[in-house]
């Protein structure tokens, strides 16, 4: 559905899941506490990107899980800069290190797969969380949202602010990242379906480098004169886009959605060089990482529907495609952007 920018409005209704609009997590119930024994499990997670405010943000709720579960050790490292080598020496150490869970967000899924394969043989259990790696021995995916709700979000909130028409560009990230890729295939699909008088003119990779997507912005502005819409595909060039808009003094004439974090995206939904920021509740994300982390480490499969926490009363999980889903995805506008503390 298309939509309504005076709140956060659910993009998909893949699942009926209430998503908290404020980062502070409630005092969890006691479906979080689960089996704490005496034994503390290890569970590891590395990003892409350490550093940077969206994984952060996942970092604080592995650490709020583990404090609500008590028999998590919740261990968060990731390369500096969005490199899949280095991703691939930290997952290495984690092997040797010998944790219980090794979760990843991998910035290369085919390059990944076989280092997961060898935590497995060394007796570690493993997933993937953001990212996936679908070709790979993980025993389970926490994933944000569907592919589907992100792509179809993003496009509805670009192609409303052009009016349904004209072209646009996407800058993404990584170009071997499987979960970017998966919205962009449905934006060009989407696009082509419910916008007959939109065009996607051109996809370009700015790394996980925002100075770079602003750059790279304001190149395709210059090389198509007639662009009126610009997706950020990711934390990086979502405000990076905008911040070209801006700096060419665009501002109503080439319109921008992306991927941000709220308070990154702040200043740019208040001065409206940014539509809206398409994502999720990232800290529950994180949350729901270390709880999947937990369960595999104990042994356990999710159930079909998870009591995580009070926030997080009922995710879903398919086995089909061992998918644990946080929900769907929300429009973060300039009326509720408040309400997120990252």
């Amino acid at each position: 559905m298309r939509p309504r920018f005076a709140a956060a409005v659910v993009l998909t209704m893949t699942a009926a899941i209430a998503l908290s609009g404020c980062t502070k997590k409630n005092e969890t119930d006691t479906a979080a506490s689960g089996d704490a024994g005496s034994k503390t499990y290890k569970v590891a997670f590395v990003p892409k990107l350490q550093g940077v405010p969206y994984f952060e943000a996942m970092n604080a709720g592995g650490e709020q899980a583990a404090a609500a579960l008590g028999n998590v050790q919740w261990l968060y490292q990731g390369p500096t800069q969005a490199d899949a080598a280095a991703q691939a020496d930290i997952v290495r150490s984690y092997i040797q290190q010998k944790v219980d869970a090794l979760i990843v967000a991998p910035n290369d899924p085919d390059s990944m797969a076989p280092l997961l394969q060898q935590a497995k043989d060394a007796g570690i259990h493993v997933a993937t969380a953001d990212t996936d790696a679908p070709s790979s021995v993980r025993e389970v995916f926490v994933n944000q949202a569907t592919a589907e709700g992100i792509g179809q979000g993003l496009t509805d909130s670009l192609l409303t602010a052009m009016g349904g028409k004209g072209k646009y560009a996407i800058v993404s990230c990584g170009q071997t990242a499987e979960n970017l890729n998966s919205w962009i295939e449905v934006q060009k699909a989407y696009t082509k379906e419910k916008y007959p008088d939109a065009q996607i003119v051109d996809i370009v990779y700015a790394g996980e480098d925002q100075a770079k997507a602003t750059q790279m912005a304001t190149d395709l502005m210059n090389a198509h004169p007639d662009l009126t819409g610009l997706v950020g595909e990711c934390t990086s060039s979502a405000p990076g886009v905008a911040q070209a808009v801006k700096d060419a003094g665009k501002i109503g004439k080439v319109f921008t959605v992306g991927l941000g974090t709220p308070q990154a995206m702040k200043p740019y939904l208040t001065d409206k060089s940014s539509t809206a920021a398409i994502l999720w509740d990232v800290e529950n994300l994180g949350f729901l990482t270390a709880w999947a982390g937990a369960q595999i480490a104990q042994g356990k499969t999710p159930e079909a529907t998870n009591n995580v926490s009070a926030d997080l009363p009922a995710v879903t999980y398919d086995s089909t495609s061992k998918m644990l889903l946080l929900g769907p995805a929300l429009a973060i506008t300039a009326e509720n952007v408040d309400q997120f503390n990252y």
